[in-house]
């Protein structure tokens, strides 16, 4: 089935004015905020903007040709490819990119990033990045289970701020993958009043829940029906924490756990391949990982996260490419880190690998059961034929 990249192929000919933007549109300008355009895209209050294939030339200006772009471990490796595809499609190639911020902090366990476009049809995309390859990237996500607020959720509220004041009655889109499709929300609904009513639409592309249901929240209502939370059918990173809105499942043709990269979610004309809802595998997954979290006193949550990335942290790594490449080598420095830990501590994390090792080969059991059951159907329906 086509994916994002067969989408600039076959559609990428076609302006906004021709075909207005869709939630294709939105995972691919989501998946843009990966690229670091430090330098090339203006900041925030810097004024001025550069067209998306300006700013794609001077990035690829600083690869030489033919060099691999390494995005790192889990973010997709096909962002290089989609900006080429982008640069040169009638649909985004004159789009401005403006007010790109990249901000690191491991002190303070925070990572955030978040670039804005014009989309040529009077609007503004708003693009928050998801988790990168950083492990304050990923500490700062596990912080979620216990913090109210996280810096980056702070943060995207200010963005929001800061570049409606810069475009004043500019109608604005937010979104992102994964954690910036939480930070998307969560800045729309935090963000003035007078803001949020120059919202157009907010778009979670299999982003985490929140700390605490933010449902009954007023000014979460007056969103309600402008918030889109999309979900592959065996989402696990989307289904964390609390979830309270709808959301809509889309087919993948990957597994488990690999259904969270946006470049495996299954591309129909200008929209994803829609399916009824989540795997029953993933459903039940879902609870159990939901139980097991809600069981952990709040103490203990934060005891687990430290106990977890000291034990990553321990070699040195800062990003799960360290940790890949060090391969055996940084493997006694974390056995001493697990054997310094309390035994509880210790308990819970070897309970964690256990759970999710076990709920991901579950959900690769049932998908490639069905997907056996597919077949025997075809042929039967090629026999009677």
């Amino acid at each position: 089935m086509a994916n994002l990249l067969d989408y600039l192929a076959w559609r990428g000919d076609l302006t906004m004015r021709q075909s207005p933007f869709n939630e294709v549109d939105n995972l691919l300008l989501a998946e843009l905020s990966f690229v670091d355009f430090r330098g090339i895209v203006p900041g925030i209050g810097e004024g001025g903007s550069v067209t998306l294939r300006q700013a794609a030339e001077a990035f690829f200006a600083l690869h030489p040709a033919g060099e691999k772009i390494d995005m790192g471990v889990l973010v997709p490796a096909e962002i290089p490819e989609m900006l080429r595809k982008m640069a040169i499609s009638p649909r985004f190639r004159d789009v401005k990119l403006s007010c790109f911020t990249d901000r690191l902090d491991a002190v303070q366990a925070e990572q955030f990033a978040a670039l804005t476009v014009e989309t040529g049809d009077g609007a503004l995309y708003l693009s928050f990045r998801g988790t990168d390859d950083t492990l304050t990237g990923w500490k700062e996500d596990f912080h979620m289970a216990f913090l109210p607020e996280i810096p980056s959720q702070r943060l995207a509220v200010d963005y929001v701020r800061a570049v409606a004041r810069q475009y004043p009655r500019r109608r604005l889109r937010l979104g992102g993958h994964s954690k910036g499709g939480n930070l998307a929300i969560y800045a729309a609904v935090y963000c003035p009043a007078m803001v949020q009513r120059r919202i157009e639409r907010v778009w979670s592309n299999d982003g985490p829940g929140f700390y605490e249901d933010l449902s009954l929240l007023p000014q979460r209502q007056r969103l309600a029906d402008r918030i889109t939370t999309i979900v592959p059918k065996s989402s696990v990173v989307g289904m964390l924490l609390q979830h309270e809105e709808e959301y809509v499942v889309v087919d993948s043709n990957q597994q488990g756990l690999l259904q969270h990269d946006g470049f495996s979610w299954e591309v129909l004309g200008s929209g994803f391949v829609r399916l009824r809802g989540v795997t029953r595998q993933g459903r039940i997954n879902d609870l159990v990982l939901k139980e097991w979290v809600q069981s952990m006193p709040m103490k203990q949550r934060e005891k687990f996260v430290d106990g977890l990335f000291a034990v990553l942290e321990a070699s040195g790594a800062k990003t799960l490419t360290d940790l890949k490449e060090e391969g055996l080598k940084g493997a006694g420095a974390r056995v001493k880190a697990m054997k310094d830990m309390e035994k509880e501590t210790r308990d819970a994390l070897l309970y964690a690998i256990k759970l999710l090792f076990r709920s991901n080969l579950k959900i690769l059991s049932e998908e490639l059961q069905q997907e056996s059951e597919k077949r025997k159907q075809r042929r039967k329906r090629k026999e009677e034929q």
